[in-house]
């Protein structure tokens, strides 16, 4: 029986341990840095739509004030023709962002100065239509913070949007 050694003629081609390390250092390094800008998206994108919805509603809460100027009293909408589809706001009213919650509730005067956060619906409305001249508020009901810096550096609940 012989045993002859063969010698390979073309060396294998394959990745050095240093190679290997060196590149799951540098992959280590990108997602270290690319990480933290992206996992906030969430909240971001609650903390924008939050704004979008609230600017819409309150502009459509403007326009009926305007309206009803015109046409006689001035007065804003009341609960009931806030929610009523078709009357102020086009469609199904929108849902908040922080709890999936469509649905309004009535703020009295203390509430709404406070801010306070109670109950089970998505948002809050304060309306008296009997001061001198007409006042509203239309807010979130969640106390969740957002992304919107206030001029202290901190941060904006939604409620306080």
């Amino acid at each position: 029986m012989v045993f002859a050694c063969e010698r390979r003629t073309t060396p294998m081609r394959a990745f050095t341990l240093i190679e290997l390390i060196a590149v799951m250092v540098v992959l280590a390094v990108l997602a270290a840095t690319a990480v933290p800008r992206y996992i906030d998206y969430r909240t971001r994108a609650r903390s924008a739509a939050m704004q979008g919805l609230l600017g819409n509603v309150r502009t459509a809460i403007a326009n009926f004030y305007a309206n009803s100027s015109l046409t006689g009293t001035p007065a804003y909408p009341t609960l009931v023709q806030l929610t009523t589809e078709g009357t102020v706001v086009e469609g199904r009213f929108p849902a908040n962002p922080y709890n999936s919650l469509n649905s309004v509730t009535t703020a009295d005067s203390g509430s709404w100065t406070a801010r306070t956060v109670a109950g089970t619906a998505g948002w809050r409305y304060y309306v008296d239509n009997t001061a001198n001249p007409p006042v509203c508020g239309f807010y979130a009901n969640s106390g969740d913070n957002t992304t919107v810096t206030d001029p202290a550096g901190g941060v904006f609940q939604a409620n306080e949007l």
